[in-house]
């Protein structure tokens, strides 16, 4: 492998190799004038106030001054400080390089500016070095974080996340702070998930992670804003903004692994046969089973002057298994594209015939003994069945959705 593509160690061969517990990764283009100064503060930093062992890998970029020349002599000066060149431009391809290939218990990574305080690090890695969380990031947006910085840097941050919570329902509180960590173990699992190379790379990656079920430890931080930032605003947004609309499309059809992820990092429940969101998925059924009702008893209204009560149950309750089974799956258990949709239809048909006998043997029994009963007295037996049947339901449905991620998946033709 040629030097563009793992890092290269210009410390004295003879010393000691050390596996270090944390790998601070610093991707660089054309920071050749204020390099020397942040290493050397950083490097200063782990060394006398750092518990555990370190390293820092620079990660050029395709920089097109002396910043490989100035990252080559802070390696050949300094302990334990690392040197990677890419030839392609983007944050995210840095990171990769290095996390997917990194030897450490843990992976990080900070702006070049050093804009966060370095305080904050310990704080972040440690439930990492733990295992207690896969993830962690620094938040400028938390109230306790003390941040210094232009109005119009804060408010696009601010709509930015906002917009993430829209539309991709994220719940982290900061996607684009320059501070984040991982465990190792959990990066390379997870970055062949992630598409984006550049900006968006942060953002693709928790909330793949946070779908996953993977857990996110934020971290208050002080943060002062780089006047001399270079980033394209106005590229930027627009890259983002394809990268939502792109993450969004996957997420909705279902072609990313996650629940296969999920297991892969050991996140299942703690109790065999209680499901991670059961609270959430009750909502959600009741949501589904309360329209489906309303739906249900509509029909039977209309046809049952008709068809008679028996036809018109059928009908009624045949039409809305359907479309409860294609709700369901979609909202209340998030199994998403088109791979299964039959099977799992005509499983939902086997438990509408449960429902059917329910709310049909309701009826028989009704007539039996009460052959003048009216609309009103049907209606109300027919929601005491469907009570019933609604719960063997949400047995059935629960079976029929179990282990999403052990079915095919569309689209899902390789690993990315």
């Amino acid at each position: 492998m040629t030097e563009t593509a793992t890092a290269v160690h210009l410390a004295d061969p003879s010393e000691a190799v050390i596996t270090p517990v944390l790998d601070v990764v610093i991707p660089v283009y054309n920071e050749e004038t204020d390099l020397g100064v942040c290493v050397r503060r950083l490097h200063e930093y782990l060394r006398d106030g750092f518990p555990f062992p370190t390293r820092i890998t620079i990660a050029d970029n395709a920089s097109t001054d002396d910043t490989m020349q100035v990252a080559r002599l802070l390696a050949a000066e300094l302990d334990d400080v690392h040197v990677v060149h890419l030839d392609a431009k983007g944050r995210g391809r840095a990171l990769r390089a290095v996390w997917e290939h990194s030897d450490a218990q843990v992976v990080a990574y900070m702006d070049v500016d050093l804009s966060t305080d370095l305080n904050a690090l310990l704080p972040l890695v440690a439930p990492l070095i733990t295992g207690h969380s896969d993830l962690a990031i620094g938040t400028r947006l938390s109230a306790s974080s003390r941040v210094v910085r232009g109005r119009k840097r804060e408010i696009i941050s601010r709509c930015y996340n906002l917009l993430l919570k829209a539309s991709l329902q994220a719940h982290f509180s900061d996607a684009q702070c320059g501070f984040k960590a991982m465990r190792t173990e959990v990066a390379r699992k997870l970055l062949p998930l992630v598409r984006d190379g550049e900006w968006f790379f942060d953002t693709e990656l928790l909330v793949l992670a946070e779908r996953a079920g993977l857990r996110i430890h934020e971290v208050p931080v002080d943060w002062i804003d780089d006047p001399d930032s270079r980033v394209d605003i106005v590229d930027t947004a627009r890259k983002d903004l394809l990268g939502i609309g792109r993450l969004g499309r996957a997420l909705a059809t279902g072609t990313l692994p996650l629940e296969e992820l999920r297991r892969a990092i050991g996140r299942e429940p703690l109790v065999a046969g209680v499901p991670l969101g059961m609270v959430g998925q009750l909502v959600r059924f009741a949501i589904v089973g309360a329209l489906s009702t309303l739906a249900y008893l509509l029909l039977y209204v209309v046809l049952q002057p008709f068809i008679g009560a028996q036809t018109a149950n059928f009908l009624a309750l045949l039409i809305t298994a359907v479309a409860n089974t294609a709700a369901n799956r979609a909202f209340t258990f998030g199994v998403r594209g088109s791979s299964g949709a039959v099977s799992h239809q005509f499983q939902g048909l086997v438990i509408f015939g449960i429902g059917l006998a329910l709310t049909s043997g309701s009826l028989y029994a009704l007539h039996h003994w009460a052959p003048g009963a009216t609309v009103h007295l049907e209606l109300f037996v027919l929601v005491m069945a469907n009570l019933i049947a609604t719960l063997t339901r949400f047995v059935g449905l629960r079976w029929v959705f179990r282990n999403p991620g052990d079915r095919p998946v569309a689209g899902e033709g390789g690993k990315r």
